[in-house]
């Protein structure tokens, strides 16, 4: 409970610098920052949400830019439990390694509105961030040339929007030398850039995938890895055994492989579908990744699957999508939200 009431003061705290007034013409920086107390937005994207303002158990959505039947939501709309709001998707253009962000117009959504609301989102104390990737994405990183196009466009986007790091969405193959060096670019230039990933299952089986290489080639910066435990066939846990998704074991098994292959558990997350309409195989009640968490943190709730260390520090969980979320009644963030923010 000390942590929930931490939390709610330093949303307060965070909101009550959102309305503090430019000072002698300069920008009073705090840990957010949005509209000036009864004016208007900002004309550019105030001061970021980074990654030493991730809490340490996060939760993380995605944001769809596109309606595919489930609620269509502004960022405004966002359910308050998430900390890590992924704008999905960037992009591609028609120079390899360089994406863009371009609204999809069938929302209704104004490019001001947006960047208002990204900025009140930094008000609450929530990091909104720019995805590159998806089931469709064709964004490709494979040489030096790509590797700055793609790190030059994000920082230009982080500039315009407002967005306060990248999440690496990439199921079409990635080349863990050339990401690395564009992520290295990126957060020379934004030290406290929020990098998050998203890998399938199959690319975090070993520390020798490239997914995993990269994970590992930028630990140090790196604010958490929510691999897909959706849309998946059946996959090795780290003691060996074969578990099928959708069950609590696969959730934990899985997550143990990526600690044992070298992340930090603070750099651990558990992605799974918001609701069954969300993916096409994987989801899991919202009960069993609470069940999850508590098995990796505390040894409790685990199924067969009982990992031979405790990680309290474990970063939290994420969901595809929030839009998903919304339309089956927002029980994915009812139920998971308050249980990470209380670990």
């Amino acid at each position: 409970m000390a942590r929930t009431r931490r939390r709610s003061l330093l949303r307060t705290l965070a909101s009550l610098a959102a309305s503090t007034l430019a000072v002698g013409g300069m920008a009073v920086l705090g840990p957010a920052s949005a509209h000036a107390a009864g004016g208007a937005p900002p004309a550019g994207p105030g001061p970021h949400v980074g990654a030493s303002q991730v809490p340490a158990h996060a939760v993380t959505g995605y944001w769809q830019n596109f309606d595919n039947g489930a609620t269509v939501q502004t960022l405004a709309e966002v359910q308050d439990e998430y900390d890590i709001i992924a704008v999905a998707f960037a992009d591609a253009t028609g120079s390899p390694g360089q994406v863009d962000f371009n609204l999809d117009p069938a929302l209704g959504y104004s490019e001001e509105q947006f960047k208002a609301d990204i900025a009140a989102k930094h008000a609450e104390g929530k990091s909104v961030i720019i995805s590159v990737g998806g089931e469709k994405g064709t964004v490709s990183v494979a040489d030096d040339a790509s590797a700055k196009a793609f790190s030059d466009s994000i920082v230009k986007l982080m500039d315009e929007y407002g967005f306060d790091g990248v999440d690496i969405d990439l199921e079409n193959g990635l080349n863990s030398t050339y990401m690395t060096k564009a992520l290295d670019a990126i957060h020379a230039a934004k030290s406290d850039v929020v990098v998050t990933m998203a890998p399938q299952t199959v690319d975090m089986q070993s520390p020798s995938n490239e997914y995993f290489k990269t994970a590992l080639n930028i630990k140090s910066y790196l604010t958490v890895v929510n691999m897909q435990y959706y849309n998946s066939g059946s996959m090795n846990g780290c003691d060996g055994k074969v578990y099928s998704a959708g069950t609590v074991d696969f959730l934990t098994a899985l997550a143990c492989v990526q600690i044992k292959g070298g992340l930090d558990p603070s750099q651990v997350g558990l992605g799974t579908p918001a609701s069954p309409r969300a993916a096409g195989s994987g989801y899991v009640d919202p009960g069993v990744v609470n069940a999850a968490l508590d098995c990796l943190a505390e040894g409790t709730g685990c199924g067969s699957f009982v990992p031979d260390e405790k990680w309290p520090g474990i970063r939290g969980a994420m969901t595809w999508s929030t839009a998903w979320d919304a339309a089956n009644g927002n029980k994915w963030s009812s139920t998971v939200g308050p249980h990470v923010h209380a670990m």
